[in-house]
């Protein structure tokens, strides 16, 4: 058995959370599936949230497919993911997901965010307004242009 490190702030590192080990193994069972189905695979992930994390990935869901018809629904370490030739660009993690006070948009390096030597690649979400829906649709579109 390894020693456990030491934290900045003097606790012991109890290795993974049973939650990212729990996302771990869901990345392993995709790898071995496939993703024939997609976006049952992706409404699935999505219908099994608990509000109101499940409306705005609903609400996103929407937003992303119809706006940037390019993208193919997946799922990525078992969250809602939207792919260009088999590349994850974009996600939604659920803030129950990872125990966290809100939801994320977020985006791989395959997004083509790039802005000068610094640019935000995840957004938290605590509700979907017109304007944030707008700003979405703009990223994403950015992200795989």
């Amino acid at each position: 058995m390894s020693p456990k490190k030491d934290t900045a702030i003097g606790k012991k590192s109890k290795g993974f959370t049973d939650e990212e080990r729990a996302a771990m193994k869901e990345r392993v069972r995709e790898l071995k599936a496939g993703n024939a189905d997609g976006e049952s695979e992706v409404l699935a992930k999505i219908a099994a949230m608990t509000e109101p994390d499940r409306a705005m990935a609903k609400r996103l869901h929407a937003i992303i497919t119809a706006s940037v018809p390019a993208l193919s629904p997946t799922t990525w370490y078992g969250m809602p993911a939207y792919a260009k030739d088999g590349k994850v660009v974009c996600f939604f993690q659920s803030g129950q997901k990872f125990k966290t006070r809100y939801a994320t948009l977020g985006f791989s390096d395959k997004a083509n965010l790039d802005d000068g030597t610094m640019w935000p690649t995840s957004f938290a979400l605590k509700e979907l307004t017109a304007a944030a829906e707008g700003r979405i649709v703009a990223l994403v579109k950015k992200a795989v242009s």
